[in-house]
């Protein structure tokens, strides 16, 4: 079912002093309008997004590749040049917290465990307990092997989810990580781009969605069970007819509403969709932005929208739009299930 596209509008405003290269993620805080910024330019910058104001920037020694917080005063970042680097926003204050032996891919922040949690293309993930006293060699919690280079990886509660090369996925619990409590395969048959578990509290917290370069999402259960096994399924998104050819687009980055569960997704065509899992719908469309989407994020309370347009290189070095944070207002519409109809009695 598809829906149609909606303006941008006054719902979407344009973040001034925006990155200069390109916009590895970004990030909303849990506690407020704040919003982190990683990117290829070799900064992490923060924002207050609703007063569109730059309130800070780090700079790192190469393209920084993620960033997540840690409350409103702190921050992490993983870099290319090997660090995961904590931030304190008022004093400006940085340093290392660990390494690996290669480019960080992913960063995680775990409430449930007070852990950071790390996903390198040196094919390992990496606790970091930042509870106790500073230093890599009083914070390193495990180190834990990969089959390949971690590509994504999202967390819930005490399970964590980490997407590697070769579509290996690996289930964890992080109260045991000894070994992982699922080794699976994905059920899409290309490269894995993003990984996004559901929120708590959504009536679908049992699962995660999948995206990957070849324009299709999973929807997955941890429940191993045939029963909740049959219920997973997959489709098509960002694609399009053109001469009659179907062009397909890499979907970069997926959010989940923090209220109703219903997801967003971005892809390297320029658009965003939001989608209703549970119903198998599309909600809404968004209209074009200027560039592939590289990133999302919802705020906290799910009343603002966070896209990165961002080109990603999926055509190589060619001229492309400049790199810019859009901030849209989400109206309930928008990422709201709708009711199921049931026919009226003959």
């Amino acid at each position: 079912m598809n829906a149609a596209p909606v303006p941008l509008g006054s719902g979407g405003k344009e973040l001034s002093k925006p990155p200069t290269d390109g916009i590895s993620n970004l990030r909303f805080s849990n506690h407020s309008d704040h919003l982190l910024v990683s990117s290829w330019d070799k900064t992490v910058r923060l924002y207050d997004a609703n007063a569109n104001v730059l309130k800070g920037e780090f700079l790192h020694g190469g393209p920084v590749l993620d960033c997540c917080f840690h409350d409103d005063s702190s921050g992490f970042s993983a870099c290319s040049d090997n660090t995961v680097r904590r931030y304190v926003f008022g004093s400006g204050k940085e340093d290392i917290l660990g390494r690996h032996d290669a480019p960080v891919r992913c960063v995680e922040y775990s409430y449930a465990a007070g852990q950071v949690i790390t996903g390198s293309w040196d094919k390992t993930l990496k606790c970091w307990d930042v509870r106790g006293a500073s230093g890599p060699e009083h914070t390193l919690v495990g180190t834990y092997p990969q089959p390949e280079r971690v590509y994504s990886l999202s967390l819930v509660g005490n399970k964590i989810v980490v997407a590697t090369a070769g579509r290996h996925i690996n289930v964890y619990d992080l109260r045991n990580m000894s070994q992982p409590e699922q080794r699976r395969e994905s059920s899409l048959k290309y490269q894995t781009r993003c990984v996004r578990c559901y929120p708590n509290g959504t009536g679908v917290k049992f699962g995660f969605a999948l995206s990957s370069v070849e324009g299709r999402v999973a929807m997955e259960f941890f429940d191993m069970s045939e029963t909740a096994q049959t219920k997973k399924y997959a489709f098509k998104c960002h694609r399009k007819s053109e001469n009659g050819r179907d062009i397909v687009y890499p979907v970069n980055a997926m959010a989940f509403h923090p209220i109703y569960g219903t997801f967003a997704t971005g892809g390297c065509d320029g658009y965003v969709n939001v989608w209703d899992g549970i119903n198998k719908k599309r909600l809404y469309q968004y209209s074009k932005y200027p560039t592939s989407i590289s990133a999302l994020s919802f705020s906290r309370d799910g009343r603002l929208l966070a896209v990165a347009s961002s080109y990603t290189f999926e055509e190589g070095d060619i001229p492309h739009e400049p790199d810019a944070i859009f901030i849209r207002s989400v109206n309930e519409v928008e990422v709201k299930p709708k009711p199921k109809t049931v026919p009226a009695p003959s």
